[in-house]
């Protein structure tokens, strides 16, 4: 009999967890408690170690032809006059892939269309998961969907997980970063001279994600308490950005109300002991949520969903090979989400008059190839070999 696992939510990570394990042999039942799949609304850059996860799972041509691949553009003022460039064409030369804007509606739908037909259950909510001796669990749903028992429990519950917090209840759980995002897809194409750009203001960042339609993605990300709500989120938003460069008042005038999304951005703060616990193991934003000032967000799931699978593949031990997972990924996630929330509180978050000018100065200042050495830190990153899947 093949080895089976339930993984616990339909997110990039948990789609990316199932089409790993799947390919590897295992036999995968994906749960998840909205009752129709729809990570739409907004879009996602992926540095190259997102995309060379992709490769391993098999989907990475696909993104490549979906997504649009970020060349052009950097950080700004308000004001318009540039703080640093971005050279595309050279981050590619030093690993093999250039940052890909995609939907993320896209992205989903290629990560459900590689897993075989009816392994998503919607509509299901896990209650809990009770241990059946040392090597199996069960998931218990609410409503209950009929025993859902396996060798291999993943939860990709995502930064509110019910599952990690009643596996590590003494754990401080996610915290308010100090900022909010309003973000969402234009409704029609928009005259952009770039593909990706930042804009740095004091305690607000503006950006866009050109896709290949011609529309775009934009994040406002501002410094907020928890909880800060608008009437009309657009309308404050183009009041707020009026006098700001070409495009961000565009990009405002081309969205609809409606496809407004706004969160609150929270983080773990306090990084787990552990990523498993029995045969349960943590992936993605369950595991180490970070704020979005890197981008490594979904690409650190991604990295996770393959790690997986390669440690778990050809091995009767399953706990040795979770060991590893977790010794491997947990410094590393640890590290880039340490790295986000400083880039952060130097970035989008700076706010004090004194202080925004130096840091405008010291970045204009920067020679031409720091950027690009910042990035690789943390997308210079291979995929572990694993064995030849049929029809490679």
């Amino acid at each position: 009999m093949g080895r089976t696992a339930v993984v616990v939510g339909a997110g990039i990570g948990g789609l990316a967890a199932a089409v790993g394990l799947g390919r590897i042999g295992w036999e995968v039942t994906v749960v998840d408690r909205t009752p129709v799949l729809a990570d739409a609304g907004a879009g996602i850059s992926l540095a190259a170690n997102g995309v060379h996860a992709l490769d391993a799972l098999g989907v990475g041509a696909g993104v490549r032809a979906a997504g649009r691949g970020q060349y052009t553009g950097g950080t700004r003022t308000p004001g318009g006059s540039w703080l640093a460039r971005m050279d595309g064409a050279a981050l590619e030369r030093a690993v093999g892939s250039p940052i890909v804007g995609i939907p993320r509606s896209a992205l989903h739908g290629l990560l459900s269309g590689a897993l075989p037909p009816d392994t998503v259950r919607t509509g299901v909510t896990v209650a809990a998961v009770t241990p059946l001796g040392r090597d199996r669990a069960r998931v218990e749903t609410d409503p209950p969907s009929g025993a859902l028992e396996a060798d291999l429990v993943v939860a990709a519950d995502g930064i509110g997980s019910r599952l990690r917090t009643a596996l590590f209840p003494g754990h401080p759980g996610p915290v308010h970063s100090g900022s909010t995002v309003l973000r969402a897809i234009t409704e029609r194409p928009v005259h952009l001279l770039s593909d990706f750009e930042l804009t740095w203001g004091r305690g607000v960042e503006f950006g866009h994600i050109a896709f290949t339609d011609g529309r775009a993605e934009w994040h406002a990300v501002l410094n907020a308490p928890a909880g800060v709500l608008h009437e009309d989120p657009l309308a404050a938003l183009r009041r707020r950005f009026a006098r700001w460069h070409s495009p961000v008042p565009e990009l405002l005038a081309a969205t609809r109300a409606e496809d407004v999304l706004h969160h609150d951005i929270a983080e773990l703060a306090t990084p787990l002991p552990s990523f498993v616990a029995g045969r349960v193991v943590l992936l993605g934003d369950a595991a180490h949520a970070m704020t979005p000032n890197l981008g490594q967000g979904a690409c650190q799931a991604l990295e996770d969903a393959v790690v997986l699978a390669a440690r778990l593949d050809g091995t009767a031990d399953i706990d040795g090979a979770l060991a590893r997972y977790d010794t491997e990924r947990r410094p590393r996630t640890t590290a880039v989400a340490r790295a986000a929330r400083r880039a952060g509180r130097m970035g989008q978050q700076l706010s004090h008059p004194l202080v925004v000018p130096l840091r405008n100065t010291l970045l204009r200042l920067a020679p031409s190839g720091a950027s690009i050495r910042a990035i690789l830190r943390h997308a210079a990153w291979t995929p572990p070999l694993t064995r030849p899947f049929a029809g490679e």
